[in-house]
């Protein structure tokens, strides 16, 4: 009874952590409001923030059931749009958080080793989905 209080508890608590990290990258990257500035649509950021919500719940609830949709291929087509569209947005908010590397590497006295700190999160990222892969998934 206790061991399975504690394995719920660490899950939830590993779950809001998480929660917390996204909304917090999607706050930082300012993906919703520059959505709504780049499409004139202020008045529908409620709906854009209900969007996400949601698909990060049914997302969630796919990956934990291991849900298989057996969709027809051309219905694949606007899903992988959207998908892409998605990633494409948190890239280029990303390009723009990267411009706060030069004033952290300033401020933390590397400047000439920029580069390298660069390297370290690339590779560090590439290490980190090689294993996930390698170790996960063929498990």
């Amino acid at each position: 009874m206790i061991k399975s209080f504690v394995i719920a508890f660490v899950g939830f608590a590993g779950g809001l952590s998480v929660g917390a990290a996204f909304v917090s990258f999607l706050a930082v990257v300012g993906l919703i409001p520059r959505l709504a500035q780049l499409t004139k649509s202020y008045h529908k950021i409620r709906s854009y923030e209900w969007a996400i919500i949601l698909g990060a719940l049914v997302g969630t609830m796919c990956g934990l059931r291991s849900m298989e949709f057996h969709l027809l291929p051309i219905l694949l087509v606007p899903i992988g749009l959207g998908l892409g569209v998605f990633v494409g947005m948190v890239a280029a908010g990303l390009t723009e958080v990267l411009n706060v590397l030069p004033i952290l590497a300033k401020r933390l006295g590397v400047n000439e080793q920029i580069l390298i700190l660069l390297m370290a999160i690339v590779l560090g990222k590439m290490l980190g989905s090689l294993f996930h892969w390698s170790y996960f998934v063929n498990h």
